[in-house]
């Protein structure tokens, strides 16, 4: 089976020397020898194994009716978008681990691939190396899925890791990141969570086989984590993670990206530096967790070869197909119920915890190891919702013996 690679940076090239190194074990798998055809990129790589092997021509590989499947690893949705559905119209298999354009185009990819008798896989686009997404389509398939959560990104987590162990500030900790190769030189897609919010996205569509739109999904990211926060986090015996997590919520998803306050009980709270893990909870098997690597060129360029040799073993497409909802399926955040984690900068102490009380139902006060800091108060609030926290917030931001809201952070239960 001949395969063509779009894009030759991290993964593409991961996935050239996965198919070169592991030959023959590949072969054994997937009853059939994998041959990489040809590699299309816009550079030129003299110096690569695969150099004899590259084209800047794309009709060499979408007329070539020896390459049965094309793997796009180009990223973004402008160029990969219109090179997918021209390999879909061809006939030809794609894999991808380009997880932007599942996403925001899955419904419309996956449907292609179907009318067309190919396959359109992305087990690459969530998680790295960890089967999920295989998992959810085919081990779990039995079970009627209520719930995903997940620490889905290992940038955000290795700077969260980072500031809970060293007690590093935020900035510091990302310029460290960076420095490791963990973070980009421009990481808004991370410690925003939009990169979060799109892989919970693609593994709501799949668990409750309709279209999660990543645009609808509440997303906040970790930038105004400071280490205050997390010292009040361990006082509760709780750590600090960007956790995504979605519900079936009667005939809707509730979906939300967030930093969230979650106990050391909690199977996400020892999930460390880059490694994610996703829990899913289903009816037959109850909850099941799924842990290793999220990112990464040999554990993502493993999840891309894995889906190509899927392919050499169930030629045709095998997946179903992302219902898209007539209405708005996604639950409003200010209809989700939670409880909040909520720091206030005071004037007046006494005054400040009167206000507190009278205004928050059933709340509870938290100090940051044995003293009080001076100038602000915490607490935590009963579940409430964010329409009826926001209520509270502004009126507590009127009252004159407080300065302003610190922080609001939730606390996800197990």
């Amino acid at each position: 089976m001949n395969i063509a690679i779009i894009g030759y940076g991290i993964v593409g090239s991961g996935v050239s020397e996965i198919i070169r190194e592991n030959a023959q074990c590949i072969e054994h798998k997937a009853c059939e020898q994998i041959t990489v055809k040809k590699i299309l990129d816009i550079r030129d790589f003299t110096d690569s194994p695969d150099s004899s092997l590259f084209t800047k021509n794309p009709e060499e590989i979408f007329c070539d009716p020896e390459i049965s499947v094309v793997v796009e690893t180009i990223g973004g949705i402008g160029v990969a978008y219109e090179y997918t559905k021209r390999a879909l119209g061809a006939k030809k298999h794609v894999v991808t681990s380009n997880k932007e354009l599942v996403a925001t185009h899955g419904p419309e990819l996956i449907e292609l691939a179907a009318a067309n008798q190919v396959s359109y896989l992305f087990e690459a686009s969530v998680g790295g190396g960890i089967p999920i997404i295989h998992s959810l389509n085919q081990c779990l398939a039995a079970n009627r899925i209520s719930g995903v959560t997940g620490i889905l990104n290992g940038t955000t987590n290795y700077i969260l890791t980072q500031m809970q162990r060293e007690g590093r500030d935020f900035n510091d900790a990302l310029e460290g990141a960076q420095r490791k190769g963990y973070a980009e030189s421009n990481p808004s897609d991370d410690i925003e969570g939009i990169d979060a919010c799109r892989k919970i996205s693609i593994l709501s569509s799949i668990a409750y086989n309709e279209f999660v739109d990543c645009t609808d999904v509440y997303t906040e990211g970790i930038s105004k984590i400071s280490p205050v926060d997390i010292q009040y986090a361990e006082a509760m015996h709780s750590t600090i993670k960007l956790i995504a997590i979605s519900k079936r919520e009667g005939n809707r998803v509730f979906a939300r990206v967030s930093p969230a306050i979650i106990s050391m009980n909690h199977p996400l709270a020892n999930v460390n530096d880059v490694f994610n893990a996703i829990v899913v909870k289903g009816d037959a098997v109850g909850e099941t967790m799924f842990y290793g690597k999220g990112a990464g060129k040999l554990p993502t360029a493993s999840a891309v070869v894995g889906d190509v040799v899927d392919i050499a073993k169930n030629k045709g497409s095998c997946r179903s197909l992302w219902d898209r909802k007539g209405y708005n399926n996604i639950l409003p955040v200010g209809d989700s119920k939670t409880r909040y984690f909520v720091r206030v900068s005071i004037r007046n102490s006494v005054e400040a915890v009167k206000c507190v009380e009278r205004i928050f139902d059933s709340i509870e006060f938290v100090k940051p190891g044995a003293n009080e800091l001076a100038g602000e108060i915490a607490f935590t609030t009963s579940k409430q919702s964010e329409q009826q926290l926001s209520g509270w917030v502004k009126e507590l931001n009127e009252s004159a013996p407080v300065k302003g809201i610190i922080n609001i952070i939730r606390i996800e239960e197990e």
